[in-house]
C-alpha cells in the first residue's frame, strides 16, 4: 500500500501495460464516444454520488481529432471527501487500480482485456486547473493546435512509436498547450 492523493494508503489492482492498448491505435472521431462516455459518467455518479463531477476529456472528448478509442475521464473527489473511501465503487464498477500518474491517481477500465477508458481523478483543490481538463477545453476551441495535435499523433503512429513512447513523445506538445492555457487564466506555467 502506498499513499494516495489524500495521503491516506490505497490499495492498487493490477493494471495491464502498454499491450491492453486498442489495436486500431488512431481512429478518426466517433460521436459514439459522446455516448459512451455519458454511460460511464451515469454508472460512476450513481456509484460515487451526484456531488462527484465527471467530466470527459482527453481526445475522444475533441470532435474532429483523430484519437485511440479509449474514453479519458476527469473526476473529482468532492471538498470533505477523500478518494480511498470511494475506491470500492470503482472496483464495483470494473475498474482497475489506482494507479498513480504524476499528479493524480487513475483508474483503468478493460473490455475482453482492452483497454476502453481511463479514469483520472483529482482532488477538488486541483480540479480547476487540472491538465487534462485545460488540454481538452483548449483544443475544442483553437482550431488551429487542434490540427498540429492531430499531426503529431498521427507522425509518431506512423514511426512505429506507441505505447508509453507514444505518451511521452507528446508531452512536449501538451506542455506547451497547457501552459498557455494556464496564461489565458492568469496561472503560471507548470512541467508536466
Amino acid at each position: 500500500m502506498r499513499p494516495g492523493i489524500s495521503g491516506q494508503a490505497l490499495t492498487s489492482g493490477s493494471v495491464p501495460g502498454d499491450e491492453s492498448y486498442p489495436p486500431e491505435k488512431l481512429v478518426s472521431y466517433d460521436p459514439v464516444w459522446a455516448e459512451r462516455f455519458a454511460v460511464l459518467r451515469h454508472d460512476l455518479t450513481r456509484a460515487l454520488g451526484a456531488e462527484w463531477r465527471v467530466e470527459h476529456v482527453g481526445s475522444t472528448s475533441v470532435p474532429g481529432l483523430v484519437a485511440k478509442p479509449v474514453i479519458d475521464l476527469a473526476i473529482s473527489v468532492p471538498a470533505g471527501r477523500d478518494l480511498p473511501a470511494a475506491v470500492d465503487a470503482f472496483l464495483d464498477l470494473g475498474w482497475v487500480g489506482p494507479a498513480e500518474t504524476g499528479d493524480h491517481e487513475a483508474f483503468f477500465l478493460y473490455e475482453r482485456g482492452v483497454r476502453s477508458a481511463i479514469a483520472h481523478v483529482f482532488t477538488a483543490a486541483q480540479w480547476p486547473c487540472a491538465h487534462v481538463r485545460l488540454f481538452a477545453a483548449w483544443l475544442r476551441s483553437h482550431a488551429e493546435d487542434r490540427e498540429n495535435y492531430a499531426a503529431v499523433k498521427r507522425g509518431l503512429v506512423a514511426h512505429g512509436t506507441w505505447g508509453r513512447d507514444y505518451t511521452e513523445a507528446k508531452r512536449a506538445f501538451v506542455q506547451d498547450v497547457v501552459n498557455r492555457a494556464r496564461s489565458a487564466r492568469g496561472l503560471g506555467p507548470v512541467t508536466l
